[in-house]
């Protein structure tokens, strides 16, 4: 596992470049992300040539997180987990934090340290992080933003100090900074991310020690928890995801599990003038703002879309799906770009304000969760049906809702549903509401 103290370390920088390193080794590379980032594991799945696949012990159950780490090493020979956020920061206290996810897997941990406003004493806080919890094991640790032999010297001697492996240093590196957006990293189609991933891996094997690296963190493949019944349970049922440029959040998993309930398709929100026909249709989420123009303009896609929904079709919609299914969504500009209109809601993306969190949500006695991150604020829903009760990590209520209407349903949330086929099932195929 690649951890850190703190965010902004430099973690997914480490992951990215012994990722690439390690794949142009010709070694079999499977990445993992901590937590329910969908963006980090886009760069993951380009930098090893492997799916990246997210584990999160509040959004999944210890077994489901075993099962994915042993499905998805098989076969592998080299096994990088990012971490998120620090090491020990859970939904509430460590609880559920890329520490409890260490342990649960057994792990060795590699911190990352941003070292570039201290010197010897890197070896309190390394000591801190090593011992603040018996059960994990740090097994060595990487400084970055060093500018200097010297400067690394202190580090390395103070690491000697508390019996930390010192695997090197990283000095500054414009060329290999991925610019972010305000939901994380960029994922824009015109930057060339594998040139920076390349320079990224050139940097690690130049400043590294990586096969010191590799010596003290080998450790046997997990052995098998079972497996899922790859054949599908309705092949002759058909699950359209939308899938471009605005519509791309989704998780891997989920994924895989609509694949076990019916025939995948894909379609395009942006650049298709017909829906597929479908049983079920899943809008997830996206940057619908950024490419609002192109989504007004497809008059045929929005009108296809609203008339699936009035007519009874099954659809999810999350966070930019639920955005797309409103009236409007005003950019950042202030100017407004009308959408399916099923809802009677209003989307902007004037005056942003972050909302974020893991939720829980809970109906008709079951559970599903995932989390909320937008900038964008709602507005026209007052009047709308909503279903259910909407939690934080600490079970306390929050102030967005899951909506339905007919057989949609639509929220901010990002729902995380590999654990849940058989509800999911149902609602796709055989919950039916009439207007």
């Amino acid at each position: 596992m690649v951890a850190a103290p703190s965010s902004h370390s430099g973690k997914t920088t480490v992951t990215l470049g012994l990722l690439r390193a390690f794949q142009r080794k010709g070694r079999a590379v499977q990445p993992f992300k901590c937590g329910p980032d969908y963006l980090d594991t886009t760069h993951h799945t380009l930098a090893a040539g492997q799916k990246g696949i997210n584990l999160d012990l509040f959004m999944s159950s210890p077994h489901h997180v075993k099962y994915l780490y042993q499905k998805y090493c098989e076969n592998k020979e080299v096994v990088v987990v990012e971490s998120v956020m620090g090491l020990y920061d859970g939904a509430v206290d460590d609880r559920d934090s890329s520490a409890a996810i260490a342990k649960l897997l057994q792990l060795p941990v590699i911190l990352v340290v941003d070292a570039r406003a201290m010197a010897y004493s890197a070896g309190a806080l390394v000591y801190g992080f090593k011992h603040f919890d018996p059960e994990i094991n740090l097994a060595g640790v990487i400084f970055n933003f060093v500018r200097s032999a010297s400067h690394y010297r202190f580090l390395r001697d103070a690491c000697k100090k508390i019996g930390v492996t010192p695997l090197g240093y990283l000095p500054p590196e414009e060329k290999i900074k991925i610019p972010s957006r305000y939901l994380g990293l960029n994922i824009d189609a015109t930057i060339d991310f594998d040139m920076i991933i390349d320079r990224t891996a050139d940097h690690l094997e130049q400043h590294l020690d990586l096969d010191q690296l590799a010596k003290i963190t080998r450790r046997p493949l997990p052995g098998k928890l079972g497996q899922h019944n790859s054949e599908a349970v309705n092949p002759e049922k058909v699950i359209a995801i939308a899938r471009d440029e605005a519509f791309r959040f989704t998780y891997h998993e989920n994924i895989e599990t609509l694949k076990r309930l019916g025939q995948v398709v894909y379609f395009s929100p942006m650049h298709d003038t017909e829906l597929p026909k479908a049983d079920f249709i899943y809008l997830a989420g996206g940057y619908p703002e950024l490419h609002v123009r192109a989504l007004a303009k497809n008059k045929d896609m929005l009108h296809a879309i609203r008339q699936y929904c009035l007519q009874g079709g099954h659809l999810l919609a999350e966070c930019g799906g639920f955005m797309y299914l409103g009236r409007q969504v005003i950019d950042a500009e202030g100017q407004a770009h009308e959408m399916v209109n099923f809802f009677p809601s209003t989307t902007s993306m004037v005056d942003k304000k972050l909302t974020l969190g893991y939720r829980a949500f809970s109906w008709e006695h079951i559970t599903w969760k995932g989390h909320e991150f937008h900038y964008s604020t709602l507005t026209g829903a007052d009047n709308l049906p909503s279903v259910g009760g909407l939690f934080n990590a600490k079970q306390e209520p929050v102030g967005s809702k899951v909506y339905r209407k007919g057989n949609v349903m639509a929220s901010y949330v990002h729902f995380y549903w590999a654990e849940q086929e058989d509800f999911l099932q149902q609602f796709i195929f055989t919950e039916t509401v009439n207007e």
